[in-house]
């Protein structure tokens, strides 16, 4: 199906693979119109393939990592007549181990990344959605920003921390806009993400009864963002470590989480 610039459109970030592959699909059975963009070409083509048979789909291929690419992608979106009154932040990066295993330039894409990149993009687009009256913004963050920090990881927990703040102040800014922002807080899930950051084989010893497939965070996601929520923690399971993180001493939690820390974590 070709694009309709006149038709207001979602534009996923990281829509290549997992949450944010699913998400698109979520939007697509909703009749949204989407702008599809990640680093990788070939997939982000097959699934606009998929989906185009349902909504029109526009591809704009980008590495987040590089500060250009929120201009650039705005530009593209312009130039094209298409308005963008749903941006979903979602794209991904993870660095194992400890914080000086990895060189500054690795830190510091991550930080593009997870934290500027969702700050420039919400930049540019939120003020049409404002003028419009009508828009919403999904931030994917993760249980991580809930729960006391453990070792290894160093910079992922306290990004999504500082994008579930960010997500709530931003709400308060822009709901009486018309503008809704909600922060989306999983727990562990079924993706591909464990594999890229060499976690896969610790990670799959954890219970299996805490883990959610993409496509059923995706669906919450969407839901939540729709109807208005601000936050959403996925899981029961999740819902009871953010819980139990928020209600039991400090000190108490941390060593709690430490304790379990290794299983899911490469502070190596």
């Amino acid at each position: 199906m070709p694009p309709s610039p006149s038709l207001p459109h979602a534009l996923v970030t990281g829509a290549s693979s997992g949450i944010g592959t699913d998400i698109a699909r979520e939007y697509a059975r909703r009749g949204k119109p989407l702008v599809l963009t990640a680093r990788r070409l070939d997939r982000l083509e097959a699934l606009a393939a998929e989906l185009g048979k349902q909504v029109p789909c526009t591809v704009l291929a980008a590495d987040l990592a590089d500060p250009a690419a929120p201009e650039a992608l705005f530009a593209q979106t312009l130039g094209r007549g298409i308005f963008v009154d749903t941006l979903v932040n979602n794209a991904g990066f993870g660095v194992p181990g400890r914080y000086l295993s990895a060189d500054w330039k690795t830190h510091a894409d991550s930080i593009q990344v997870l934290l500027t990149s969702v700050a420039h993009l919400t930049h540019l687009y939120l003020p049409a959605m404002e003028a419009a009256g009508r828009g919403r913004i999904l931030n994917v963050a993760s249980l991580a920003g809930l729960v006391p920090a453990t070792a290894g990881h160093t910079l992922y927990g306290a990004t999504k921390a500082w994008l579930i703040r960010f997500s709530e102040t931003l709400d308060q800014e822009s709901r009486g806009r018309g503008v809704y922002v909600t922060a989306l807080c999983p727990g562990m899930t079924y993706t591909e993400f464990h594999d890229v950051n060499g976690m896969r084989e610790k990670v799959s010893k954890l219970p299996k009864g805490i883990w959610l497939t993409s496509a059923e965070v995706a669906r919450q996601g969407v839901e939540a963002v729709e109807s208005g929520r601000v936050r959403l923690v996925t899981g029961r399971s999740n819902k009871l470590i953010a819980g139990l993180s928020k209600y039991l001493p400090d000190a108490l939690a941390r060593a709690l989480l430490a304790s379990k820390a290794k299983d899911f974590r490469d502070a190596d």
